[in-house]
């Protein structure tokens, strides 16, 4: 067959959704798969506007895609794939940015596209719960190459449950395990949010917030995307000024560095306030894993011999030492969050800030990273997590915000 007759014939959805964000607007970005199979223009806007409908991106066509959450990238890219009526949709990890209604509603949409078109479904997922009674068949594959299990879901699953979990296999009826947590003190206030207006060019989101960040306790900021999660995040982390109000630090946090952590340089952060950003990426620097660990403990201007015993703890602890010599960009979507993780750990700050944090873990990778955060929290210091992972949160969290 003449490759210019593949094309259209096959649908991808990668892990990063804004690597595949390619014009300014919406509706742009949707039209432009169907624009280069060369479908008449009126019919190009029809299925635009049914694609956005079907994975719930309720946005303007002209809505700047610069300005989506993550997850409505994530909805954004698959829009464009539907658009174009492939005969085979290939899928990476396509709810792993959304919220629980938006998991529901996404995988909904792309079964009754399958259904209607006759398309092949091919996902790529760690949480197979989601995908399980939708599927025909699950193949396994082994961290090291090769399959592990290849068959129907409930043959699978009821058969080999138990070895894929140790595997870290998202299997429902082995969940991860969780920690037990220490006796922890009475907190003391670190940061205090003060008729909050938090948002963007000026614009606040929602209502004004009265927040009180606390040591030793983790809080959970959840809500449907789009929603303003990753902004407040931002802000309470001192890397965007509030629209209105104040994020004021304690004495005992600020140390002299003054009240404001908006106003903080960044070396002050480092101790302070850690943040991990959603994508990963926007915040790598060097070309190696160990040297990307090595940034802050740098800046802090420690000893080396402190700065390789804190790199290889965390390489150990996040299971990232076989690929200390790697470089960042090419780990896989799961492994850039650890080391996002890890790079804020590094100079050991009272308050950590974490976009998605369990994005893209198996169970196993899961469970570690959760024992690790629960042990920062019990020996004092604060942990601020935006999430979906509903699991994550029962497991964490002390108090949830929730936006909507």
């Amino acid at each position: 067959m003449h490759p210019a007759e593949q094309r259209g014939r096959t649908g991808l959805v990668i892990q990063d959704p804004d690597s595949q964000v390619i014009l300014e607007r919406v509706g742009d970005d949707v039209a432009f798969g169907c624009e280069n199979l060369g479908v008449p223009r009126d019919e190009i806007w029809m299925r635009v506007r049914d694609s956005l409908a079907q994975v719930g991106l309720d946005v303007a066509l002209d809505r700047n895609t610069s300005a989506l959450s993550g997850g409505q990238k994530q909805r954004l890219a698959l829009a464009g794939v539907l658009a174009m009526r492939p005969g085979l949709i290939v899928l990476d990890e396509p709810t792993a940015n959304l919220d629980p209604h938006g998991v529901t509603e996404v995988r909904d949409a792309v079964i009754r596209v399958a259904e209607a078109t006759g398309a092949t479904i091919v996902v790529v997922e760690h949480r197979v719960a989601v995908w399980s009674e939708v599927v025909d068949r699950i193949v396994v594959l082994a961290a090291g190459g090769g399959v592990i299990a290849d068959g129907r879901p409930s043959e699978v699953l009821n058969h080999q449950g138990e070895e894929l979990a140790a595997r870290g296999v998202w299997v429902p009826q082995f969940p991860p395990a969780r920690p037990r947590r220490a006796e922890r003190g009475a907190p003391q206030t670190l940061l205090r949010a003060e008729q909050l207006g938090f948002g963007r060019n000026k614009r606040a989101l929602g209502v004004p917030l009265d927040l009180d960040i606390l040591s030793s306790r983790a809080l959970a900021i959840t809500g449907p995307n789009g929603a303003g999660k990753s902004t407040l995040a931002l802000t309470l982390g001192g890397l965007l000024a509030p629209v209105t109000g104040a994020v004021v630090a304690n004495k005992a946090l600020a140390s002299g560095a003054g009240e404001y952590p908006i106003r903080w340089k960044s070396r002050e952060l480092l101790t302070r306030i850690g943040t991990v950003f959603q994508d990963p990426e926007h915040q790598f620097l060097k070309s190696t894993v160990r040297a990307e660990l090595e940034v802050g403990p740098h800046a802090l201007k420690l000893a080396d011999a402190e700065v390789d015993a804190r790199v290889e703890e965390l390489l150990t602890r996040l299971r990232l030492d076989p690929l200390a010599e790697a470089n960042p960009f090419t780990l896989s979507g799961g492994e850039k969050r650890r080391l996002s993780v890890a790079t804020a750990l590094a100079t050991r700050p009272q308050v950590l800030v974490l976009d998605e944090p369990t994005f893209g873990q198996d169970s196993r990778t899961w469970s570690e990273l959760l024992a690790l955060l629960a042990r920062l929290v019990d020996d004092g210091s604060s942990v601020i997590a935006v999430s979906h992972d509903l699991e994550f949160v029962d497991a964490l969290a002390d108090s949830t915000v929730v936006l909507t």
